[in-house]
C-alpha cells in the first residue's frame, strides 16, 4: 500500500501535537531503554546531587531545543527524504529528552521553566533555516550538533566520579548526537564558517547559564 503524503496543514497539525507534548513533559515515551537502566543509584550529597541536576537540567533543555529545531525544519523542508532525515534524528532526540526527565525525577529535581521560551526560539530557527534551503537547514543541524557535543563532553567531565548512571546517560547521547551531526553533512548540508558557529556558541551559553539555575 502506497503511503499517503501529508499535506501543510496534515504536517502543521501533526507538529502542534508534538510541541505540546514536548513543553509538557507528557505523552513522550522512549524508543529505547535508558542507558541506566538496571544500574544502581549512587548516594550523592546535597551540593553534588544539586549541580549534577543542573547539569541534566541543562541536557534536557538542550534536547527540548533540539526537538524545536528539527520539529521547525521538518514544516519547511523542501525535499521528503530531509524531512524523513529530520524525523528519525527528533525520534532520538525524544529517547534524549525522556531519559533526562527520569534522571532529573531520580534526582528529585525539576525540568527548567524556561522550556516553553527556548522551545519557541528553537521552533523560529529552525523553520527559518529549513525556509532558507535544504543545505541551509542541514548544515544547521551539523553545527547545533556540535556545539551539543562540547556541552556533553564537558559535563561528563563535571559528573562526580561514581554518578555512573548519569555517566551513561551521557555517554550514548553524546554518541547519537555525533551521528546526527555527521549525517547531517553527508546528507548535504553546509559547514557553517567559525563566524556563526562562535555566534551559536554564545547563545548556548546563554541557553544553558539559565537553565542550569532555573
Amino acid at each position: 500500500m502506497r503511503k499517503r503524503r501529508l499535506s501543510l496543514i496534515d504536517r502543521f497539525i501533526s507538529e502542534t501535537d508534538s510541541v505540546m507534548r514536548t513543553i509538557t513533559n507528557q505523552g513522550h515515551s522512549a524508543g529505547r531503554p535508558s542507558p541506566a537502566e538496571g544500574h544502581t543509584d549512587t548516594e550523592l550529597d546535597e551540593s553534588d546531587r544539586k549541580h549534577v541536576a543542573g547539569l541534566m537540567r541543562v541536557n534536557h533543555t538542550g534536547e527540548v531545543c533540539a526537538q524545536a529545531l528539527y520539529q521547525g525544519q521538518a514544516l519547511t523542508a523542501r525535499l521528503p527524504k530531509v524531512r524523513e532525515e529530520m524525523q528519525q534524528a527528533a525520534d532520538e532526540e525524544i529517547d534524549h529528552l525522556v531519559w533526562c526527565e527520569q534522571r532529573l525525577r531520580e534526582l528529585d529535581s525539576h525540568t527548567s521553566y524556561l522550556n516553553p521560551a527556548w522551545y519557541g526560539m528553537s521552533f523560529a530557527l529552525g523553520a527559518i533555516a529549513g525556509a532558507l534551503g535544504d543545505d541551509v537547514s542541514l548544515g544547521f543541524v551539523a553545527a547545533t550538533e556540535e556545539r551539543v557535543c562540547n556541552h556533553l563532553k564537558d559535563h561528563l567531565k563535571e559528573l562526580p566520579g561514581d554518578d555512573r548512571k548519569s555517566q551513561l546517560i551521557l555517554q550514548k547521547m553524546l554518541e547519537d548526537e555525533e551521528r546526527h551531526g555527521s549525517n547531517a553533512l553527508k546528507a548535504g548540508g553546509k559547514d557553517f564558517p567559525t563566524p556563526v558557529k562562535n555566534a551559536m556558541t554564545a547563545m548556548s551559553g546563554l541557553m544553558t547559564g539559565s537553565s542550569y539555575r532555573i
